[in-house]
């Protein structure tokens, strides 16, 4: 059975979401500008040990380490790309948060004139009882 959404929306602590989305899209903007300026390593740090080649010949192994150049040229990229996809999403988090907490302000004028109305309806004997 699936969950209504409105039970959904109504477990969401929006306050908290409003509170952080500018974090987050702060958050998502450092993380493009890190990934925007970093560039290939030129040498292995050595943090994982690589195992001695088998012999083999200098044609293979340069054909090896060619292709492992392409595959990380094709991770950065890929990394590039989903960083650049966090970002837009973050901003457009931000943008959404404001148009809620805009939409909330709204509703809470239109709760409150909606009630002076009704007030001022009941004093003044409208719609008239019979």
């Amino acid at each position: 059975m699936p969950i209504p959404w409105l039970t959904v929306l109504q477990s969401v602590p929006w306050s908290e979401v409003v509170r952080n989305a500018p974090k987050v899209a702060e958050g998502a903007k450092k993380l493009w500008k890190a990934v925007a300026k970093k560039s290939p390593p030129a040498h292995d740090d050595g943090t994982q040990a690589v195992p001695p080649p088998e012999p083999h010949s200098r044609a293979a192994l340069e054909a090896r380490l060619a292709a492992l150049e392409a595959t990380a040229g094709e991770l950065e990229n890929q990394m590039v790309a989903s960083s650049e996809l966090i970002k837009a999403l973050a901003e457009q988090n931000a943008q959404l948060i404001e148009r809620i907490d805009a939409l909330r302000r709204r509703l809470r004028w239109l709760v409150v004139a909606l009630l002076l109305i009704g007030g001022i309806a009941v004093v003044s004997g409208w719609p008239p009882l019979r």
